[in-house]
């Protein structure tokens, strides 16, 4: 439904573990060369310049990765991307910030090729069925999306097709750039960004795999079957593959298009209210969250008449990550203690999940156990007092102009926890951002609303 610019396409992209290992190495021993030049040549000029010089270089030397990295396509590419979103922990913000560009930096494979892996998964008898559209619908750093339609019935289909050798790369692509970013010196070495790189590890070979993507897009849509709130695609089993997923065309808008920007107030709170209550339901009772916050993963199905509500199309599931009760036990009582404001069971969770270390003192503990409260201000119970400006005038929530992540970020830099707040579990990393990326949905709908209702009924207080 969303006309979008023809972009860059190649005939091939290079997968070879040898040439890409060979050109990232380069990069990084050049960067590392520029670093240690800098670092000799900063020994002389005073304190101040010398903080400004160094932020400057990191910069540069960001972006000059960035580059490279952009220009080997695939997997790479897409580990550059998950780092920017989850690395804020591990790396320098100057290199988050570049590793960001690289979402532009995607680019489609030229349809001879995508033909050749279609004939080699599907068969040229499958093939046969389908009419496809040369052009892509989408494209991005792992594959692209073709639309089809099935010749005997008419049906809309939607072809996700992996770039060829993408899922062989993944693992000598993810060393290189772990290669390539100590090489260059903008990451913090230890056991925890070796751990948090083995989860980005583990999410890039789940996102490879098309036949457990099927198999969990299938489970979300009998989990979701008898919710009217979101629509989740149908597999095609018969043209799906371990490299290609076929799935039923479900059009839908942007959260951020104008035609969904310019719902009512009540049909943006509707929509925002089934976003936090599935991020609910994937947490309490299902186990498994979509760890991918990207709106790309998200469309809004506009109601056509007065009878119908809008939805949500849910769209990949690819990094949906099932997680141990041992992680989302303490996680859920956590967020129980949060509302009932039980500041000591706040902290005890914190400890449970490794985020806080019990040596710590009492006081970091307790302002640590209180961020967390605060960072659950839309669902707070009617007692909890919340700031003015971040009601309306009924007294409801006001997702977007509460201000809550400024908010919440100044507490937090004013507060000792920084200081001892360091590198967090991997586990953190990814909840929080998951947290943070239903948080932003809500706010663009730019809904007003009271999460507690919700809430109350996954913690057992409805």
């Amino acid at each position: 439904m969303e006309s979008k610019p023809k972009k860059e396409s190649v005939s091939r992209i290079k997968t070879g573990s040898f040439e890409r290992r060979l050109s990232l190495t380069k990069a990084g021993l050049f960067a590392g060369t520029r670093v240690a030049t800098h670092v000799a040549t900063n020994m002389f000029v005073s304190k101040d310049k010398r903080k400004e010089r160094h932020r400057k270089m990191m910069s540069k030397q960001a972006q000059f990765l960035v580059d490279e990295l952009g220009k080997l396509k695939g997997s790479v590419v897409k580990i550059g991307q998950v780092m920017a979103l989850y690395g804020e922990h591990f790396l320098p913000v100057e290199v988050t910030e570049a590793l960001h560009t690289l979402e532009d930096k995607t680019v489609s494979l030229d349809w001879p090729a995508i033909h050749k892996v279609l004939e080699r998964e599907l068969g040229s008898h499958r093939l046969s069925e389908l009419e496809i559209e040369e052009e892509p619908i989408g494209a991005a750093s792992l594959g692209q999306v073709h639309r089809a339609t099935r010749k005997h019935d008419g049906a809309q289909i939607c072809l996700k097709i992996q770039y060829p050798g993408v899922a062989e790369a993944v693992d000598s692509d993810l060393n290189s750039v772990a290669q390539l970013l100590k090489i260059a010196k903008v990451v913090s070495l230890g056991p925890s960004f070796d751990e948090w790189l083995e989860e980005v590890r583990h999410m890039m070979h789940r996102e490879v795999d098309y036949l457990l993507e099927a198999r969990t897009t299938e489970r979300f849509g009998e989990m979701l079957k008898d919710d009217d709130r979101f629509i989740v695609p149908t597999i095609f089993k018969e043209y799906s593959t371990s490299h290609v997923m076929a799935t039923s065309f479900e059009e839908g808008w942007s959260v951020n298009d104008p035609s969904v920007q310019g719902l009512s107030q009540a049909r943006r709170n509707h929509l925002a209210k089934a976003s936090l209550e599935i991020f609910l339901k994937e947490l309490f009772e299902w186990r498994e969250l979509q760890t991918d916050p990207n709106f790309g993963n998200y469309r809004i199905r506009i109601a056509q008449s007065e009878q119908e509500h809008d939805q949500i199309v849910l769209l990949d599931f690819g990094a949906v990550q099932k997680y141990p009760m041992s992680v989302l036990g303490p996680v859920c009582n956590m967020i129980k203690a949060s509302y009932e404001r039980d500041l000591k069971a706040v902290v005890e969770g914190g400890v449970e999940l490794h985020f806080m270390q019990p040596e710590w003192p009492e006081k970091v503990l307790n302002e640590f156990g209180e961020v967390c409260m605060a960072v659950l201000e839309p669902l707070a119970r009617e007692d909890v007092e919340i700031p003015a400006s971040a009601l309306n005038d009924k007294g409801e929530y006001r997702w977007k102009g509460s201000d809550l992540p400024t908010r919440i970020a100044k507490r937090a830099a004013l507060s000792a926890v920084n200081r001892y707040f360091k590198i967090p579990p991997k586990e953190f990393v990814f909840l929080n951002r998951k947290l943070v990326g239903v948080y932003t949905f809500i706010s663009v709908l730019d809904a007003e609303f009271n999460g507690r209702d919700i809430l109350k009924k996954y913690i057992g207080l409805s």
